[in-house]
């Protein structure tokens, strides 16, 4: 499998889509409890990581940025082995395949399997980005996936749910 940057910016953007899908669809479950509260949160930074994607996508694709140097195709070839193993599964809508009798437990579970996914994509995509010509924002969606990561574990800990 080959993709071009326009798919690589664009996997990204659907991944965060989807997230953001499905942290709203699982927030409206919750309500105004604190895990709903949470959850839509965690939508709203999803929404702000596919825009910083978008911008990235029209600068390189669209305005012919350039892309890091990879003479030996390890970025691109990272970035062909994720896709082929699952990033299609994380570009996926999860929230279509909900029951809407998944408790909190699998939610957060569900949750952070995809946080996992999205950063290993991401790992491959920031390669692919020259230093200080932005590869400084997908570094920083990376951190924000690591820290909710961090913020779903805490919560499930404190709510008793691991």
């Amino acid at each position: 499998m080959m993709y071009n940057l326009d798919e690589v910016f664009e996997i990204a953007e659907q991944i965060e889509r989807n997230g953001a899908k499905f942290y709203r669809v699982t927030s409206a479950r919750f309500g105004e409890s604190e895990a709903g509260a949470l959850l839509k949160q965690l939508a709203e930074w999803e929404d702000e990581h596919e825009l910083v994607f978008a911008r990235l996508r029209d600068k390189f694709v669209n305005e012919g940025g350039g892309i890091e140097y990879d003479p030996d195709g390890e970025a691109a070839s990272y970035l062909r082995s994720i896709a082929g193993g699952h990033v299609f599964s994380v570009a996926e809508d999860t929230s279509a395949t909900l029951t809407g009798n998944e408790t909190l437990k699998e939610v957060f579970k569900i949750a952070l399997g995809r946080e996992r996914d999205s950063i290993a994509y991401f790992v491959g995509v920031k390669e692919l980005v020259p230093e200080g010509d932005g590869r400084e924002h997908v570094d920083k969606i990376i951190k924000e996936e690591m820290g909710h990561i961090k913020l779903l574990n805490e919560r499930m800990s404190e709510m008793n749910l691991k």
